[in-house]
């Protein structure tokens, strides 16, 4: 289910509960009619449990079952079991539930992002299965700096086949750009990198010197013989750039900023 598919979602949720506030005294008494609620209540069970299955059933048939479900919890509160100020709890209670998916979903969609680390070019920085967030809003405001870690939309040189990249800038526009000995050097001057891995130091991998046009950036990985990046198919157009990766969270035991 997309972000916005869970955002329409979470707004029928909203007007569900919109309704039970209008109509507090809203109760099922049909026995029959519980045990089929309870039966969707089972169809959302098995939605949940059932990935494989859940793709070939047509968004609105989910809805219908998530919202069933939703309406059968409610209903199987029996009548008069709640006092007023436990029902105004309740309510507050998925008032904020809504309000707090709501507003995750939206930084999902326009401030953070996650990615997957699928591969080892990142080595030893990111490891493979790496899970990090990606800060989509940072370059709205300043321009991508040397050292930082991005994801990006790679050119079509590169044969990506759809997929996105994540990558170091070492060089910036209007720099020179050369690599020899597996040093890289910016305008002549050797860069410190603490981050380099080097697989094979016996085997030097070496780039032209090359300057940077402008609205480009220059991007490589980590593990140096083991990344395809602008030695291979150019510099990176800055409008490519999704955001620039900050923190990995996953797993729990490699939790933490990336620099």
């Amino acid at each position: 289910m997309t972000t916005t598919q869970l955002l329409i979602l979470i707004g029928i949720l909203a007007m569900v509960r919109g309704v039970f506030l209008l109509f507090p005294g809203m109760q099922v008494r049909s026995l029959i009619l519980k045990i089929c609620l309870l039966g969707c209540l089972g169809g959302a069970a098995w939605y949940f449990l059932k990935p494989d299955v859940l793709e070939r059933i047509p968004f609105p048939a989910r809805v219908v079952v998530l919202i069933a479900a939703f309406l059968a919890i409610l209903f199987q509160i029996p009548r008069g079991t709640l006092d007023e100020q436990q029902k105004k709890t309740l309510l507050e209670y998925i008032d904020s539930v809504i309000i707090a998916g709501v507003t995750a979903l939206i930084l999902i969609q326009f401030v953070v992002r996650s990615f997957y680390i699928p591969s080892g070019s990142m080595l030893d920085t990111l490891q493979i299965y790496d899970m990090i967030l990606v800060n989509e809003l940072v370059y709205r405001f300043y321009e991508p700096g040397r050292g930082e870690v991005v994801v990006f939309h790679p050119p079509d040189k590169a044969h990506s086949e759809g997929k996105d990249y994540i990558k170091r800038v070492v060089a910036l526009e209007g720099e020179t750009v050369e690599v020899r000995d597996d040093v890289v050097y910016v305008n002549g001057k050797p860069l410190e990198e603490s981050y380099k891995k080097v697989e094979n130091p016996d085997t030097a991998h070496d780039y032209d010197p090359y300057t940077i046009p402008p609205g480009h950036v220059f991007v490589m990985g980590d593990n140096r013989h083991n990344s395809q990046d602008s030695r291979e198919w150019g510099p990176l157009p800055k409008e490519n750039i999704i955001g620039r990766a900050f923190l990995i969270f996953y797993p729990l035991n490699r939790i933490q900023m990336l620099h």
